[in-house]
């Protein structure tokens, strides 16, 4: 009886949040989550890689009702999950003629990256986009995406979406998320994570010691112990004040978020070890979607399915933008890629971390870790990928 009135109290603490946001979004007078130090505007995505919307609908949905889900994101305004959901939400809206009508709320808006999966989890918001790391505090199974070395280094939205269409994979994580009160709906690829650092990093040899932020997840933290470094859960909105002040030596983010969120500034070093890529997993609270028509769910899977070749296209060009935008502006920055045989030391020392997932991943840890390398293995077969 503790535990029920407990969660009660803070569920009832939880849609009184929600309802004060709104009112304050009303007012023009938000108050945001903590932002790094002299943000820039977020980068508008380039003319040519304006992302391209996923199949049309066959027909038009019909809904007996007015349906105003609110989708939570991540992302600031301008970055990859806050710019698909808009994307999605004006799908929706147009197949219902309006009578599905998403509100999209970027990072910041409704809390940091943990509160906006628990506002998920408890239906308080039916859409939380999120990325493998800060879901995997309620899906512990969701961390074997932390695992590094598990995808091909090219054609990786290719090999993603093969898995999700044609696999076991999402089967088995469905059933995770499920136990949680939470559907997932796709995988999308949003570029791999770069080391950006203080200090060159030209071998696993330069990792040691390096205080480098890492999302909230236990096998990220175990990802870098391997490397020697010493891995730090930070949020988000926290990264630059930590690099600006040296309490972190660096941190791992796809390159968008480097530039969006301005790491670059107090950076000297971009490292690509191709080891994980930033994967984001659009998900829906579990009582809702099991509450709409059978085809009103369908279209949901298939927009999001349907939409990770052209996001991963999108994001392969934002990552040239950012790339040159960052190093026009401070030509002293060095970017190296670490292939060969520099990479394979790193992938030695990655192998270990493989078995405590298995340790810490969750009562289906073992069985979502075969899945997903047999549908990777067989997803390479598949489309002739090395």
């Amino acid at each position: 009886m503790k535990k029920s009135t407990a969660t009660m109290k803070k569920l009832t603490v939880l849609l009184l949040l929600i309802t004060l946001v709104g009112t304050l979004a009303l007012a023009g007078c938000g108050s945001p989550a903590p932002a790094p130090a002299e943000p820039a505007e977020p980068a508008e995505p380039a003319a040519s890689s304006e992302p391209a919307a996923p199949g049309e609908a066959p027909g038009g949905l019909v809904l007996d009702r007015q349906l105003e889900p609110k989708f939570a994101s991540e992302e600031i305004e301008g970055d990859f999950m806050t710019v698909w959901a808009e994307h999605y939400a004006d799908h929706m809206r147009e197949v219902t003629d309006g009578m599905y009508d998403v509100t999209v709320y970027p990072y910041g808006t409704l809390g940091d990256t943990r509160d906006i999966n628990e506002l998920a989890q408890l239906g308080v918001v039916e859409y939380v986009f999120t990325d493998f790391a800060w879901i995997s505090a309620f899906v512990p199974e969701a961390q074997v995406l932390a695992l590094h070395y598990l995808w091909p280094d090219e054609r990786i939205g290719e090999a993603m979406d093969w898995v999700v269409r044609n696999g076991d994979f999402m089967d088995v994580l469905e059933e995770a998320f499920r136990r949680n009160g939470l559907v997932p709906l796709s995988l999308m690829y949003e570029g791999w994570q770069t080391i950006t650092s203080n200090r060159p990093i030209q071998t696993v040899d330069d990792m040691r010691g390096l205080k480098v932020r890492v999302m909230g997840s236990a096998l990220l933290v175990e990802d870098y112990l391997a490397y020697s470094a010493a891995p730090t859960p930070m949020n988000y909105g926290e990264i630059y004040g930590g690099l600006q002040t040296n309490l972190i030596d660096g941190q791992v983010n796809p390159i968008f978020a480097i530039r969006s969120m301005n790491f670059y500034e107090v950076q000297d070093y971009l490292t690509e070890i191709y080891a994980e890529p930033f994967t984001g997993i659009p998900t829906v609270n579990m009582q809702f979607f099991d509450s709409l028509p059978p085809e009103v769910q369908q279209e949901m899977r298939d927009w999001w399915i349907d939409a990770i070749i052209p996001a991963a296209e999108w994001i392969e060009a934002r990552h040239e933008e950012d790339l040159a935008a960052m190093m026009a502006e401070r030509p002293e920055i060095v970017y190296h890629e670490i292939r060969g045989e520099e990479q394979e030391a790193f992938r030695e020392l990655a192998m270990p971390v493989y078995d405590k997932f298995l340790e810490i991943g969750g009562p289906q840890a073992e069985e979502i870790l075969e899945a997903l390398l047999n549908d990777i293995e067989n997803a390479k077969a598949a489309l002739g990928i090395d």
